[in-house]
């Protein structure tokens, strides 16, 4: 059984300024982060790539060029941490 503080891997791996990311590991949200992103963002899609960026400790461009695909984990890992 996978832990949830697991790394996550990428089936599509993702280059942003010369680093390659093939997994992210997402810690546990707290309150703040979701405050945090919702202070800096307006739309929903952005508040949960912000958030996704903060949780996993990247910046919100790895988010924004990860493959639908690898992105549907990242929101399973964030419900899995809620349920």
């Amino acid at each position: 059984m996978t832990e949830k503080n697991d790394a996550i891997e990428l089936d599509y791996p993702v280059t942003v300024k010369a680093s390659e990311y093939k997994a992210l590991k997402m810690r546990r949200p707290k309150v703040k982060d979701q405050l945090a992103a919702e202070r800096a963002c307006v739309t929903q899609a952005e508040r949960e790539t912000a958030l996704f960026a903060n949780l996993c400790d990247v910046s919100p461009e790895v988010i924004e060029e990860l493959d639908m695909k690898d992105y549907e984990k990242l929101q399973g890992r964030y419900e899995g941490f809620l349920a």
